[in-house]
């Protein structure tokens, strides 16, 4: 495998609030990549972002790269990963970061705490078979298990006995931070007869809320207290994915992920762990849709929200999987693609960045649309239909300080409905509002909440159903803004925000550092994009 300094999950890094902290990484492996830092806004500082060809070209094998990761206002849990193709699946690690010296927790110090990485297991080298996928266009591999802290747990023949384990003594209350590292599942999780409180999501803190379970969205970071009131035994801390495909197909991955708590004392060892019996089933869409409907945001005056509210710049975008006609050398077949308002990211020969940066033309459009090219019933079942997506590298350009609305829309081509996972790069934003079926701008904008919002990087857009955001566009640089799944990532559902610079330098973006990646391996940098539209 992939790993950094010999560890898997890797390395966590800790902080408070406000750090900056400089990470050199060393390429020894075989394939290019970067590193990004999931929910870490990066102010003015995209050059850090670790993007593959949207701000960096990747670290080539045999070289590396220091970055700066500059921490503003996160606080809470997020994580770093790879961020070129399927290399994440390994390269990938949690970052504490605490509250700024002097400060405290907004609810009591816990006793202790624990990270619990909930990740995606292969029995080979995944990016390999990536490569040839993205050659082919066929469809992603299944994953053979799901693990926490690198362990698939009791409930696979590989690791019975290897589970994690994590003590603890009775009567405490502990902070367990969770990460949700999956390729490409949301995740549901539960600790067998022990409620969660949930304090923190992405790096923000909540409104505190007790309950049996809770649900990640890919990518998505989650802080909870548990408290260890109960008989001291074993028991599963368990977790399974939320599938949202079509249903038709069963051949989805049905592991059980288990690491194990045990209270410290004596008691019967012997006896098998307690299991959650209120772990949602893997097709719970009640249970998914009704834990999110909670999230709202702290709103403390220590902790303030800002929800914008003189919206400059009103976005629709559909999100949809399709697919193409592609001509191989010998014969013509469809392959698989995803899209944002019928646009399928193309990755250019330079990263958009530097090619912005220095006023260079041909590497992308700004054209990317504020809606899709046609209406329809999105939810509709259209099994065999396809909206014949276009291939391109477009992006959307916002003026520095505009505030910003996005209805995202999930559409059925193909009968291929799924829960997306949305995230955006060097912004947060609030959650305002998500339903079913096809978004009423009239209906459904009555049920917007703008008191408490949660605030997020990374929120799901339903299967067959609608998500609103809104964030001010305050941090000038070139961000992507994806689906954070890695089959629906690879597969162009990506754009790009071009956040212009503001009035003064303080509002405008830093200069490059003298030592980013070369992108010397491609094609020369005066070469136009070739941009099809199969």
């Amino acid at each position: 495998m992939l790993v950094v300094n010999g560890q898997f999950p890797g390395p966590t890094i800790y902080v408070h609030k406000g750090d900056t902290v400089f990470v050199n990484v060393h390429n020894h492996g075989d394939y290019g990549l970067t590193i990004h830092w999931h929910g870490v806004k990066q102010p003015r500082n995209p050059w850090s972002d670790g993007s593959a060809y949207i701000t960096q070209c990747p670290i080539e094998p045999g070289h590396n790269f220091t970055y700066e990761v500059v921490f503003s206002e996160e606080e809470g849990t997020l994580w770093w990963h790879a961020n070129s193709d399927w290399t994440r699946n390994t390269v990938h690690g949690a970052i504490v970061i605490y509250p700024p010296h002097g400060f405290s927790y907004p609810f009591p110090t816990p006793a202790g705490e624990q990270i619990l990485i909930l990740g995606t297991w292969f029995t080979y080298d995944v990016n390999k078979v990536i490569k040839e996928i993205l050659r082919t266009g066929k469809d992603v591999p299944i994953s053979d298990a799901y693990i926490i802290n690198g362990q698939p747990g009791d409930f696979c023949a590989c690791s019975k006995e290897m589970a994690y384990r994590w003590q603890v003594d009775y009567g405490k209350t502990y902070l367990i931070r969770l990460v949700n590292a999956l390729m490409n599942e949301e995740f549901f999780f539960a600790i067998a007869g022990h409620d969660l409180i949930v304090v923190g999501i992405d790096g923000s803190y909540l409104k505190p809320f007790t309950t049996s379970y809770v649900m990640l969205s890919n990518g998505q970071t989650m802080d909870v207290l548990v408290k260890t009131n109960r008989s001291p035994g074993r028991y599963y801390m368990a977790g399974r994915q939320y599938y949202t495909d079509n249903l038709f197909f069963t051949g989805y991955d049905k592991t059980n992920a288990s690491a194990i708590l045990e209270y410290r004392g004596k008691y019967d060892r012997l006896s098998s762990p307690f299991f959650p019996e209120k772990l949602p089933s893997y097709t719970d869409y009640d249970s998914a849709t009704q834990f999110r409907k909670r999230l709202k945001s702290l709103a403390s005056k220590e902790h303030p929200i800002d929800v914008p509210r003189n919206v400059t710049t009103q976005m629709y975008i559909t999100a949809s999987m399709d697919k193409i006609v592609h001509n191989f050398s010998a014969y013509m077949d469809y392959t698989l693609l995803s899209s944002l308002n019928n646009i399928s990211w193309v990755n250019p020969s330079t990263d958009v960045l530097q090619a912005y940066y220095r006023n260079l033309s041909g590497f992308y459009t700004l054209d990317f649309p504020d809606e899709p090219p046609y209406y329809f019933d999105f939810v509709a079942d259209l099994r065999d239909d396809s909206t014949h997506p276009l291939k391109g590298t477009k992006v959307k350009v916002l003026e520095y300080g505009e505030e910003v609305e996005i209805v995202f829309q999930s559409t059925n081509l193909l009968n291929a409905s799924d829960e997306h996972s949305m995230y955006i790069h060097g912004h947060k934003f609030y959650v305002l509002g998500e339903g079913y079926g096809n978004f009423n701008s009239t209906r459904d904008t009555e049920t917007y909440n703008l008191v408490d919002p949660p605030y997020l990087s990374t929120a799901s857009l339903p299967v067959k159903g609608w998500l609103t955001i809104r964030f001010k566009a305050n941090n000038p640089g070139v961000w992507a803004m994806h689906c954070q799944e890695g089959r629906h990532l690879i597969w162009g559902m990506n754009t790009v925000l071009i956040v212009k610079n503001g009035s003064n330098p303080e509002t405008s973006i830093r200069t490059p550092p003298p030592n980013m990646p070369s992108c010397a391996s491609y094609p020369p940098i005066h070469k136009p994009l070739e941009v099809s539209a199969e």
